[in-house]
C-alpha cells in the first residue's frame, strides 16, 4: 500500500542549491495521492473537539475544506491582505527574506470557537503562529495545528510548543 510520501516529488537544488524541495502538486495531481493525504490528514483529527477548521492560503485551503466538509464544520480562510471583502483583523509576520501579512474576517470566530488550523507544510512556523494569534485575537482557541508535510530541522514546532501539532510526513532538512 502507497503511502503519501510516495507521491510527493523531491526536487534538489531549487529553489536555491542546497535545498530539497518537497513537491506536494504531484499528490494534488493524482486521485489516490490526493485521497490518500486527505484522509491521512483526516486521521490527525480523531478524538478532536472543534467547531471549525481555519486554512492558510493557498494550500491549508486545499485540505481544509474537504476537511472541514467531512466533519459537518465551517472552513475559514486565512488570505494574504487585502484578499478579503469584509471587515478583517490583520497580522504581520517575518519571512526568511521579509515580511507578510494575513488578514481573517473578524466575524469569522467566534468567542470560545475551538479552532483546527491546517495548511500543506509546517516549516519554521511564522505563517501559521500569526493565524493562531488571529484566532486568539478573535475569542477562539487553537485545539489543533495540522499539516501535510514537516520539514523537522526547521523547527517550526518549537515555535508553535503551546500548540497540538501532528503531521503526516516528516522530513529531516530544508
Amino acid at each position: 500500500m502507497k503511502k503519501v510520501e510516495d507521491y510527493v516529488t523531491s526536487i534538489p537544488g531549487y529553489p536555491k542549491e542546497g535545498i530539497i524541495f518537497r513537491d506536494i502538486t504531484s499528490v494534488l495531481e493524482s486521485k489516490e495521492g490526493l485521497k490518500l493525504a486527505i484522509d491521512e490528514m483526516d486521521k490527525l483529527l480523531e478524538g478532536v473537539d472543534f467547531d471549525v477548521i481555519a486554512g492558510a492560503e493557498s494550500r491549508g485551503f486545499i485540505f481544509g475544506a474537504p476537511l472541514a466538509y467531512i466533519h459537518n464544520k465551517g472552513f475559514i480562510p486565512v488570505r494574504k491582505k487585502g484578499k478579503l471583502p469584509r471587515e478583517t483583523v490583520e497580522m504581520s509576520y517575518d519571512l526568511e527574506y521579509g515580511s507578510a501579512t494575513i488578514d481573517i474576517h473578524k466575524d469569522s470566530i467566534k468567542p470560545g470557537d475551538k479552532v483546527v488550523l491546517v495548511d500543506d507544510l509546517i516549516a519554521t512556523g511564522g505563517t501559521i503562529q500569526a493565524a493562531a494569534k488571529l484566532v486568539e485575537q478573535l475569542g477562539g482557541e487553537v485545539v489543533k495545528m495540522i499539516f501535510l508535510i514537516e520539514l523537522t530541522d526547521l523547527k517550526g514546532r518549537e515555535v508553535l510548543k503551546k500548540y497540538d501539532i501532528a503531521s503526516v510526513v516528516q522530513y529531516e532538512g530544508e
